[in-house]
């Protein structure tokens, strides 16, 4: 058996856009960072979670965005999200984050849930 390691960094990439959108909703809370999380939901397995904490869990995987902005992980969602991009994107006159990843085998058709090959 081998163990691969990699940094946070080459697992999650985020968009200026997206790294813009998260700094907007910190904006009146100086002390504030997003937690990225994953949990059992919607018909096809999984579906992200996105909260505002004051402090990450004592497991998460904290990155530091270009923009300043404190970004943890719950290492239980890593493995899930290895690779994914995240972006902050206009279609119509609606705004949305979407997680681009590559680890998806399915999907719901509302876009809700996921699960993972």
């Amino acid at each position: 058996m081998s163990v691969e390691s990699f940094s946070p960094e080459q697992a999650l990439s985020v968009t200026e856009a997206a790294q813009e959108h998260f700094r907007k909703q910190l904006s009146e809370k100086s002390d504030g960072a997003i937690r990225l999380s994953v949990k059992e939901s919607g018909c096809t397995g999984y579906k992200y979670v996105i909260d505002i904490v004051e402090q990450k869990e004592a497991d998460d995987i904290a990155i530091a965005l270009d923009n300043g902005v404190k970004l943890f992980v719950a290492s239980d969602a890593m493995g899930m999200m290895r690779g994914t991009q995240i972006d902050y994107t206009r279609e119509g006159l609606n705004r949305t984050l979407k997680f681009i990843n590559p680890n998806v085998s399915d999907e719901c058709g509302c876009g809700e849930s996921f699960n993972v090959g």
